[in-house]
């Protein structure tokens, strides 16, 4: 009796499976190429000086809030216009926001190498290398 158990629930892993083939392969496709644009990634760091501060942007940009659309009614006229919001600060144009946001990533990337030497003279050396 169990080998009939075991066997339906291998046939019904099998339906499940042909079902969502296409979703299943379509992401492993996507995993794939994710490896393979990291693993290219990886080789030209190595070959890149400055990849290191890429990195620290890269870090410090996931760290900070997207710049947010949304409508108001204008003082002046009453009409709908759209603002962008940026850290509770509203602008009304989509530049002045992003360049916000990239004063706030570039603050962060200048935090992180600000204590950059002090949590390297905690390893032991207090040597960068």
């Amino acid at each position: 009796m169990h080998g009939i158990y075991v066997t339906a629930a291998f046939v019904l892993a099998a339906i499940i499976a042909y079902r969502f083939h296409r979703p299943l392969l379509a992401a492993l496709a996507r995993f794939d190429a994710n490896n393979v644009a990291r693993k290219i990634e990886e080789f030209r760091d190595r070959q890149d000086h400055r990849a290191h501060y890429r990195h620290t942007l890269r870090l410090a940009e996931e760290q900070v809030d997207e710049v947010g659309e949304i409508t108001v009614p204008d003082i002046r006229t009453g009409s709908l216009v759209k603002r962008y919001v940026f850290a509770g600060e509203t602008f009304a144009m989509r530049e002045d926001a992003e360049a916000a946001r990239k004063d706030e990533i570039l603050a962060k990337a200048r935090e992180f190498y600000v204590e950059l030497p002090m949590a390297l003279s905690r390893r032991g050396d207090g040597k960068i290398r």
